[in-house]
């Protein structure tokens, strides 16, 4: 598959054509001379993906979903396609008062959250942030789950919620994989994690010994959510034709309701089950070798985890800024840039951030946004340099929206095909920064990718807090549903038994 554009037009004639449809790319343009242009749309080139390129990484993953629901090729898959035990979306009559746990980066939070039935709503009602230290992130499994238990103390105390037994929710947002709804071993840590002692090992049952060696406070029931299931769950009580949740923040990652007859893994015919797919892991074979840039290659080989989440590494926020920052550093060295001349900042891995691509962006202030981080970053710039740097973040972000949305469109496809329908209708639950700052090109993407879907994006509030009670509270309202169930199946088939009987 060629990176180049399928109709052979160069970026030059493409961006022409944007800036005569109103694209915002158009904006970074008018700074910079035709003869300059050509020569940074060599650099970018490699970012440029087709329609066609993208509905061919469209058909591999949805290969790769295959591959992951699979009795035996599940274990080989690089996306896992991992049961969530989650089976239903909210139905609206979910209530009661939970707790709730969010670990998905280096912040943690607790929450206390009610839900009402009569009003429809999820009211957060209290919440606390505890920061995880770097060497915490990097120390032991027990002096984390540790101070998380120490957390949920303080939190409970504060609250005077102690004497209450309240069910939990944990969002804990690593791949893993979930055995029950309370149940979950974790496979690996991502996202700048490495506690030792945690991977293969059920974090719940580490969270529960924790709150026993502490003493002082009980929990009740606890269901394990990733944040993407939260963010599909939280949208689920506004939107009940929400099922699916994707996340475009520090990492990515989505799911979505499948039909149990597909999951091989799990006994059962009938209903649907959440499937977290992990597709940040999308590309760990090699399967998207051919349109990685020399950019990404090196992002990846720096990396805490070279080789793994390769599909991550190209769209989300913990690494968009460092392949900006290395294509402006190559920029520098061949002197198109700066004037030959690479800042200490500018030469440092990490140093150009994330937010700045947003920032820089900016359709208003974006060009003053871009003269104040570049001399922040000890850089002599000129207006051309400036505007070079606007075109240089739009490129890399627009591939990251038109990926995502590939992969999104394989999702919704695939419900669409599984239902039999000619049209589907559906509501995706997302939440991240990376979305928040670029929705607009997402969603048209995604409905050139996924023409006979019409597609609803609602921005989660809370998916991790707000919606870890709402899979406890579905969890709770289906457990509750089964009782009933068993009991009047014992009645029906005495009644049946009755008639053959007469």
């Amino acid at each position: 598959m060629s990176n180049t554009q399928a109709n052979g037009e160069s970026n030059v004639q493409i961006t022409k054509k944007a800036k005569m449809s109103g694209d915002t790319t158009a904006l970074h343009l008018d700074g910079i001379p035709p003869d300059t242009l050509s020569k940074v749309e060599k650099y970018l080139q490699p970012f440029q993906l087709s329609p066609e390129t993208l509905q061919e990484v469209s058909a591999r993953l949805r290969k790769d979903l295959l591959r992951g629901l699979g009795k035996h090729s599940h274990h080989k898959a690089p996306v896992k396609m991992l049961p969530t035990f989650v089976r239903a979306t909210p139905d609206g009559t979910e209530k009661g008062d939970f707790l709730a746990l969010d670990l998905g980066g280096t912040n943690f939070r607790v929450l206390h959250v009610r839900v009402e039935e009569e009003a429809q709503k999820v009211l957060k009602m209290d919440s606390q942030i505890c920061a995880i230290p770097q060497e915490m992130m990097l120390g032991t499994g027990e002096q984390l789950f540790d101070h998380i238990a120490t957390c949920l103390g303080d939190f409970l105390e504060s609250h005077n919620l102690k004497g209450q037994t309240l069910p939990l929710g944990f969002t804990f947002s690593f791949p893993c994989e979930q055995l029950e709804i309370d149940k979950s071993i974790l496979i690996r840590w991502t996202k700048g994690f490495n506690c030792s002692g945690v991977e293969g090992k059920d974090v719940v049952q580490l969270l529960k010994e924790a709150i026993h060696r502490r003493g002082d406070y009980h929990i009740g029931s606890v269901a394990m959510v990733n944040d993407t299931v939260g963010t599909m769950m939280s949208c689920g009580y506004k939107d009940q034709s929400c099922e699916i949740g994707m996340i475009i923040g520090t990492g990515t990652n989505a799911c979505y309701m499948e039909e149990i007859k597909n999951v091989k893994r799990i006994e059962g015919e009938d209903g649907r089950m959440c499937i977290n797919t992990e597709w940040g892991g999308f590309g760990d074979d090699g399967c998207l070798d051919d349109i990685l840039t020399e950019f990404d290659v090196e992002v990846d080989k720096t990396s805490i985890n070279p080789g793994v989440h390769i599909f991550e590494k190209m769209i989300s926020g913990m690494y968009l800024g460092e392949i900006v920052r290395l294509v402006l550093v190559k920029m520098t060295k061949d002197k198109l840039l700066f004037k030959g001349q690479i800042s200490e900042a500018l030469g440092t891995c990490g140093l150009f951030e994330t937010k700045f691509i947003s920032e820089i962006e900016e359709p208003d202030s974006g060009l003053e946004n871009a003269k104040k981080i570049l001399t922040e970053l000890g850089l002599d710039w000129s207006l051309v340099d400036a505007s070079v740097v606007r075109l240089v973040c739009d490129t890399i972000s627009s591939r990251s929206a038109y990926l995502c949305a590939a992969a999104l469109a394989t999702l919704v496809n695939r419900i669409r095909n599984n239902r039999k329908l000619g049209h589907l209708k559906t509501t995706v639950g997302v939440d991240g920064t990376v979305y928040r700052k670029h929705p607009t090109k997402l969603q048209k993407a995604v409905r050139l990718l996924a023409p006979q879907c019409d597609i609803t994006f609602l921005v989660s509030e809370d998916g991790s807090g707000k919606g870890a009670a709402m899979v406890t509270a579905v969890a709770q309202r289906l457990a509750h549903q089964s009782r009933l169930l068993e009991e009047s199946d014992g009645e029906d088939n005495e009644e049946e038994e009755e008639e053959e009987g007469q």
